[in-house]
């Protein structure tokens, strides 16, 4: 069910906001036991299946965080109880998403003839699967307060974030459940909420699809082994460069609508990443939730930048290219990453240089802006 669906906007969306808010009056509880049952109806509609998955996934981190959240002080033993809630999860995500990926490297590199499986992708696995693990640390950390399995399975399991995100932070998301206020009826969230959904399906609808019908035959007639003019591939690739922005930020914006209708208010996600100045400024720019979390949960944990600058640039590389390989299972996609943790090494060490004034030139603080700007777009 997306979000652009007739069924979601005129049955699931309406019937929901409505029940939420009568179940409400009565009991806060209640009203979040409803709001998970929904979460996990819009989950089930495209392939019930699944179901098991996400409930399974949903009871183990729990259990492991709660361990690791009441455990007076931290001990040998929850190490490993974390190591084991990270493996589990990482398992999980491997298995569906890049079991297939890894088996056909292993095949080209090594010639073998191991199977190709060829198995569904469990819709936001990846997001739901990168939250609990934050979690899970988090609990580790003493840093958890929310030990009510259902405030925590409506954190993971809420439908508007569940399928593209934002990726969420226990911190701020779950206490918002434990206020009473949450569950009376606000006409300014309602208002703000329905405006930024609205926002986030023009985008989609009209922006992102629209575009997609310049962007699409011109890679399709790549795939086919069209020569391509010069003008046909740039608007190509400029037009699905627009496409991809105006859907994963139409999304993000209607994710952190549809939460605001609720009085959940999610962060934001987009900050205008093509007026960046550079890919360092882009990277707080664009998913920022997600490069939030590799800052938090990856980067920092390999020793971020209080190391020597090679150590540094060699933990950037790292976090890049395993940001890319969680995009998708595939060599483009690493190969995408190593470019952006190229490119922000570089940045750094350009920083550096102008800093310490080595740099050959300095323009003016305007057009070198400008030249930044159209730099890092490109």
């Amino acid at each position: 069910m997306l979000f652009n669906s007739y069924e979601f906007l005129f049955g699931f969306l309406p019937v929901v906001v409505l029940l939420f808010f009568l179940v409400g009056r009565r009991s806060a509880l209640a009203a979040v036991g409803f709001l998970a049952a929904a979460s996990l109806f819009f989950y089930g509609w495209w392939n019930p299946r699944y179901l098991l998955l996400l409930g399974g996934s949903v009871s183990f981190n729990y259990w492991v965080g709660r361990r690791l959240a009441l455990s007076p002080v931290r001990t040998g033993g929850d190490r490993a109880m974390l190591w084991l809630g990270i493996a589990a999860n990482l398992t999980l995500l491997g298995t569906f998403k890049y079991a297939g990926f890894f088996a056909a490297t292993a095949n080209a590199l090594a010639g073998l003839s191991l199977p190709i499986p060829h198995i569904v992708l469990p819709l936001g696995i990846s997001f739901f699967t990168f939250t609990q693990i934050a979690y899970l640390v988090d609990a580790y950390r003493k840093e958890v307060r929310e030990y009510r399995f259902a405030h925590y399975g409506l954190f993971v399991t809420f439908f508007p974030h569940l399928l593209a995100g934002p990726v969420l932070h226990h911190a701020e998301v779950m206490p918002q459940f434990a206020r009473p206020d949450t569950f009376r009826f606000n006409p300014e969230h309602f208002a703000v909420g329905l405006t930024i959904f609205a926002i986030g399906l023009f985008k989609k609808v009209v922006l992102a699809d629209g575009i997609a019908d310049f962007a699409t035959p011109v890679f399709d007639a790549a795939r086919n082994g069209a020569t391509l003019t010069f003008l046909a591939a740039w608007g190509g690739a400029l037009s699905y460069t627009f496409q991809l922005y105006f859907d994963f930020s139409g999304y993000s914006d209607m994710a952190i609508g549809l939460a605001r209708l609720f009085g959940i208010v999610f962060p934001a996600n987009f900050n205008s990443p093509y007026k960046a100045s550079s890919i360092i400024d882009f990277w707080r720019r664009w998913h920022m939730t997600l490069s939030r979390f590799l800052r938090d949960y990856l980067y920092i944990p390999l020793g971020g930048g209080r190391c020597r600058p090679l150590r540094r640039h060699a933990n950037l590389m790292a976090t890049m290219l395993l940001g890319g390989l969680w995009h998708g299972a595939g060599w483009t996609f690493v190969i995408w990453g190593g470019l952006h943790g190229l490119y922000i090494v570089l940045n750094h060490l350009w920083r550096g240089l102008h800093k310490r004034r080595l740099t050959p030139y300095s323009l003016p603080s305007a057009p070198a802006h400008v030249l930044g700007q159209l730099l890092t777009f490109l």
